[in-house]
């Protein structure tokens, strides 16, 4: 994902002429996509095999990566976004369900934790292929990484295992009251936990602010903050390199903390995902306002190390709240609907605030849609303090 992520918004606005209301909609094309089939490909995880899903996703999403890459016509770019998303749907849900039945509830925390470090490191030698490739041509990057996910798609096969999963029998795969089942079971645990719906009102709002983050970074650099000419670096080079530092703050930052966030309790996890999205907001508006490179360079760090940091305990929090294994990537893509809608709900209009009022505009407006999110975490402080299965995670082994 790396090979093909760092550097494919410089792409799109060096060589394919891009504005920001055209980068905002590719996010949309794919979040729409996500939307209409998360649900359903979810449902399938659960009735089939999450291995098979995750296999299927890694194909879906190589074939999206190498149809962006042969092509500069925006139109095809924003179908291969929505294929994209199409593929994402296969992989969301279907992948935390497996971990979280391979490994056990006890030792989720700690696999998390390891897992994103190990993404982490993996993920600085991605931009360091990329920055490699994007010198020689600005598309190989996203074509090899289309092909790396491929080749990843065909090592599973032979390499991932399933070994807890129980799919539904014979009797009721041939027939579509399996799938119904599954999806009626995870509809009515969303609905009967409280906190579900609060998290997917936290993903709402998430996505809002990760679509104008997302979209417009790069686009901010190269038009309102200027990328200086040092040591003869090209702004494919900068942007490697604010990545890659990036990632190594995340990983130095992380390492003393993942033991304590493996172990914490559901109250401990609820208040570090509230403290990071608050850097997160904070961090976002400084980056939104920056009128030198090296401050817009330290917010736009403060970004990524904060979600960095995030994701583990936001996934280990979420399967904490799904009892129902049966069921789990069936309410995990149920819950991610939310970020989903929050990125196509409000990327458009964050495009256009882009288009008439400039990228800031738009970066500052994302930001500030994480301040709803807040007050609904401080809503699920209190909601755990009145249901006693949310009162503590099984702890995991120093």
């Amino acid at each position: 994902m790396a090979i093909g992520w760092t550097l494919a918004p410089v792409y799109f606005v060096l060589e394919v002429g891009m504005d920001p209301l055209q980068l905002v909609l590719a996010g949309t094309f794919m979040e729409l996509a996500y939307f209409l089939f998360e649900v359903p490909t979810g449902v399938v995880a659960d009735s089939y095999s999450r291995r098979v899903s995750v296999i299927v996703a890694q194909a879906i999403m190589g074939i999206s990566f190498v149809v962006t890459g042969l092509v500069t016509s925006v139109p095809l770019i924003l179908a291969a976004a929505a294929l994209m998303g199409f593929g994402w749907t296969f992989k969301s849900g279907a992948i935390d369900a497996w971990l979280a039945d391979e490994v056990g509830q006890e030792r989720l925390g700690r696999e998390y934790q390891r897992g994103a470090q190990v993404a982490r490191i993996f993920t600085l030698v991605g931009i360091g292929a990329a920055v490699a490739l994007a010198l020689v041509d600005l598309r190989l990057p996203i074509i090899a990484g289309g092909l790396v996910l491929l080749a990843l798609g065909a090592f599973l096969v032979f390499a991932m295992p399933e070994s807890e999963f129980e799919p539904a029998t014979r009797e009721d795969v041939s027939a579509l009251r399996s799938m119904t089942g599954t999806a009626k079971r995870g509809g009515r645990l969303v609905w009967a936990r409280p906190i579900l719906l609060l998290i997917t009102g936290i993903t709402f709002f998430g996505g809002m602010w990760s679509e104008s983050v997302d979209r417009l970074w790069e686009a901010h650099f190269l038009t309102d903050i200027g990328v200086p000419e040092f040591a003869g670096f090209s702004s494919i080079v900068w942007f490697g390199v604010l990545n890659a530092v990036a990632v190594v703050l995340a990983v130095v930052v992380a390492q003393p903390l993942s033991r304590h966030f493996a172990r914490a309790n559901w109250r401990a996890m609820t208040w570090s995902l509230f403290a990071l999205d608050a850097v997160m907001l904070g961090a976002t508006l400084a980056f939104a306002f920056a009128v030198s490179f090296a401050a817009a360079v330290i917010a736009y760090w403060g970004i990524c190390v904060a979600r960095s940091l995030a994701a583990p305990i936001y996934s280990t929090w979420l399967n904490a709240n799904i009892e129902d294994s049966s069921v789990r990537a069936t309410v995990i893509s149920m819950t991610n609907l939310g970020d989903s809608a929050g990125e196509w709900g409000g990327g458009p209009a964050l495009g256009l605030a882009g288009n008439a009022y400039g990228i800031r505009a738009a970066l500052a407006a994302g930001g500030a849609a994480l301040a709803p999110a807040l007050v609904l975490y401080g809503l699920a402080l209190r909601r755990g303090d009145e249901r006693s299965t949310f009162d503590i995670l099984p702890q995991a082994e120093a």
